[in-house]
């Protein structure tokens, strides 16, 4: 338990200063931005408590913000990412639930599951996140566009990191 509760202190603010030293200024074509740092909300474990989980997702959110001179925009998509996920879970958990050590990542779970976890969920995040940026509905278009080009570069840079920092995969179905 001290041992999760301290890898993911350190994952937090490793995330969260990769993202603001080395992705802050990072885009492809001025096309596709990733925001790498949700990947903290993502591998959280799937007992946490939803108080927790609010908290600590807002906090995330509102450190990226506070390097960003943004004003809340990634505090209040990453809360959303925070209920989306609760959502989420409760619609593709088994009938018997999960085991209690299993983190949500494609280690323990797999890649399909994993991609479809936080393919919806990055998305989510994404599109919220774009859409306050620019926060015009004549915008809405060119923001959605510029969203989800960015969630498949996050969810690429995120499924690589899984395959870089896990080890050996504990499941069978892929």
């Amino acid at each position: 338990m001290i041992r999760l509760f301290i890898l993911n202190i350190v994952r937090f603010f490793v995330l969260v200063l990769f993202q603001v030293l080395f992705l802050k200024n990072f885009s492809l074509y001025n096309l596709a931005i990733p925001w790498f740092y949700i990947l903290f909300i993502l591998l959280l474990p799937l007992q946490i408590s939803n108080f927790l989980l609010f908290v600590l997702s807002f906090l995330l959110g509102l450190s990226v913000d506070m390097f960003s001179n943004s004003p809340g925009m990634h505090a209040a998509a990453c809360t959303v990412l925070a209920f989306c996920r609760i959502l989420l879970l409760r619609t593709i958990t088994p009938r018997d639930g999960y085991e209690m050590a299993v983190e949500p990542g494609i280690k323990d779970m797999g890649l399909r599951w994993f991609l479809i976890y936080s393919s919806v969920l990055v998305l989510v995040h994404h599109l919220i996140l774009f859409n306050l940026e620019v926060f015009r509905l004549s915008e809405f278009l060119i923001s959605s566009v510029k969203a989800i080009s960015s969630a498949v570069f996050t969810i690429f840079l995120i499924i690589l990191s899984q395959y870089l920092f896990t080890g050996k995969r504990n499941r069978k179905n892929t």
